[in-house]
């Protein structure tokens, strides 16, 4: 692959909602956090933590989303109707395999918490471009209850910690149409 073509390639990338079989496997779901560990992580803290759920796990994570959102809705006074319950409890099964990216904060003089939580987003990309490169499609995903007492139980990630990512991967059953370019112009600036 020539420069060119992998530029080409890395803009070709697509979030992709629709999901499903065949899945990454054991060894290729490995490869690809390979290579989202080569994050740049300054002081090689490695804040990043990664959760694979699948099969009847996600039931499971679907039931915790469900008590997350249930405990939102009581918080404000509310309560989920039955297609809320019912759509908050399915949501992880739109994919065979969901790749969770925990964000471990370490106390470092020298690197502030946000410095590493962009390491763990840096280690997300790598692990989404490691999948498409695979031949899955993914989709970024996060949410409002993301960082839910409940979601943050299921998960044992501590008070602290903060679910940085849920990655959906699968199989796209459609390809996507091209993304249009989008004009960096506005969005750059260079000083000499």
């Amino acid at each position: 692959m020539t420069d060119e073509q992998l530029i080409n390639w890395i803009k070709s990338r697509r979030s992709i909602g629709n999901l499903s079989i065949p899945a990454p496997t054991e060894s290729q779901i490995k490869a690809a956090i390979d290579c989202a560990v080569t994050a740049p992580d300054h002081k090689k803290l490695r804040p990043w933590r990664f959760i694979v759920t699948q099969g009847n796990a996600r039931h499971e994570l679907g039931r915790a989303f469900l008590a997350a959102a249930e405990a939102q809705a009581a918080q404000e006074g509310e309560a989920l109707s039955e297609k809320s319950r019912q759509k908050t409890y399915n949501m992880p099964l739109r994919a065979p395999v969901i790749i969770t990216v925990v964000t471990q904060m370490q106390v470092h003089k020298k690197v502030p918490p946000f410095e590493q939580m962009l390491s763990a987003g840096a280690a997300v990309q790598n692990l989404i471009l490691a999948l498409k490169a695979q031949g899955f499609s993914t989709v970024w995903r996060t949410g409002l209850l993301c960082n839910e007492p409940a979601v943050k139980a299921y998960f044992g990630v501590g008070a602290d910690d903060y679910v940085t990512a849920f990655v959906y991967t699968g199989s796209s059953p459609c390809d996507m149409p091209t993304r249009k370019p989008i004009d960096i112009e506005p969005l750059l600036r260079f000083e000499s």
